[in-house]
């Protein structure tokens, strides 16, 4: 079975950020930004809220401390420190969770330090550590630090897939500042496959073996709602239950 996420909440202050409210009923779970790269309280508090309203389960959606680059670019920071950034932010928006009656349902870092945490040891020990505070699941890449060390560490991992994004011939996420528009038909049909075969074409043009528990969109891809709709409708049969 399979689940659809999306990266979203992402609007800051008068500052707007994706269709939330278009994407909302093609999902599942929402992985809620927690301030940092984008959302402040008002957004988070809306956000929520959103996502109780349609019956979608919520997740942190924690980053790097950089509102400016969106989180999507690398900064160098200790274990430990790290670790109190990410209680700080899931913590916001486990106030909000609560104020709503809803439960945090898991974590899943965001952009650049998704990336780190993948190949960094230290930096995945850390989002670990905030987990074992929180003590819900944590989604990752497959054949990754994120599975090996969440594992180790007692963590329920779950596998995502990306239906906007491309892979290099390694099997890593290409993560842009700015994400482009997808073919909502080729984004269905990629993520069929990762979901039946555990396959994806790389750019390079070689099939990497992925993760298909969760599929993900984001939700400042432009196409976002599109793109939802044809994956929901693709992978149906294997969806499991809201």
């Amino acid at each position: 079975m399979v689940i659809i996420n999306c990266d979203m909440g992402e609007a800051f202050g008068l500052y707007k950020m994706g269709d939330d409210e278009g994407l909302m009923p093609e999902i599942d779970v929402a992985n809620v930004a927690c301030g940092f790269h984008g959302s402040d309280f008002n957004h988070m508090r809306s956000t929520v809220r959103l996502a109780k309203l349609h019956g979608v389960k919520v997740g942190a959606h924690p980053s790097l401390p950089d509102l400016q680059g969106f989180g999507r670019r690398e900064m160098k920071i200790g274990r430990e420190e790290l670790t109190n950034c990410l209680l700080y932010q899931i913590g916001a928006l486990k106030a909000f969770l609560d104020a709503e009656g809803v439960i945090l349902n898991h974590i899943k870092p965001h952009g650049a330090l998704y990336g780190m945490a993948a190949r960094m040891e230290d930096v995945a020990e850390a989002v670990a550590d905030a987990a074992d505070v929180y003590k819900v699941p944590l989604f990752g890449m497959k054949g990754t630090l994120h599975e090996t060390v969440y594992q180790r560490r007692g963590h329920t991992f779950v596998a995502e897939y990306y239906a906007d994004l491309d892979y290099n011939a390694e099997g890593g996420l290409i993560i842009t500042r700015e994400h482009d528009a997808k073919d909502p038909t080729e984004a269905a049909a990629r993520c069929l496959r990762a979901l039946t075969e555990g396959k994806t074409r790389s750019v390079a043009g070689n099939d990497i073996a992925v993760g298909s528990d969760a599929i993900c969109v984001h939700s400042d891809t432009p196409n976002a709602v599109a793109i939802a709709q044809a994956v929901r409708e693709a992978v149906r049969p294997y969806l499991a239950a809201r």
